[in-house]
């Protein structure tokens, strides 16, 4: 992980700042996506069909939100990407997720999570795209974690999160036609 951090170019002073604090995270401590630190790694991704210019976004219950997929490290799990593509074929069913345009980091993001009795901690959230060619085959893991197929206006409407409008602004360049 060091050197997917050491390759990421921050856009703003803000992601600058988390970028400075999961480097610092990453080097004081054996396991950055434990669960145990205050402030721990975590990997996501938008899942997106190009050739709709449409993304898929899911219903977090717990931040009672729409947002991108992804989430912790299981255990013995240490590549970013890996963890997402994981993650982003559990909670939508798509067996054909591959990394787009690009396999790198699209945004890199500190964010708050709701604490679970006294349990207030942060994500460091490595943001990844992932590309399916089957849409229609996009599955919930769960009944109360509905997905939706998106385009990018409605994504950004439906979001309250300015982090999540950030990578969906990211994203959306790199859309065909953009």
């Amino acid at each position: 992980m060091v050197e997917l951090l050491a390759g990421y170019r921050p856009q703003a002073d803000r992601e600058a700042a988390d970028l400075a604090r999961v480097r610092a995270l990453v080097q004081a401590v054996d396991n950055p996506w434990s669960r145990a630190n205050p402030l721990h790694v975590t990997a996501s991704a938008l899942i997106v069909h190009p050739p709709s210019r449409r993304l898929l976004l899911r219903w977090h219950a717990r931040q009672r939100a729409w947002l991108q997929v992804g989430g912790h490290g299981d255990p013995g799990e240490t590549d970013p990407l890996d963890i997402a593509l994981r993650e982003g074929a559990e909670e939508t069913g798509l067996t054909d997720l591959r990394p787009w345009p690009r396999d790198d980091i699209v945004h890199l993001v500190i964010v708050p999570v709701p604490a679970k009795g006294d349990d207030p901690h942060e994500h460091a959230d490595l943001r990844f795209l992932l590309a399916t060619n089957e849409p229609d085959s996009a599955r919930p893991e769960r009944p109360d974690a509905p997905l939706r197929w998106l385009t990018f206006a409605q994504a950004r409407a439906l979001t309250g999160q300015d982090n999540l409008r950030e990578t969906l602004t990211r994203a959306e360049r790199l859309m065909p036609g953009a």
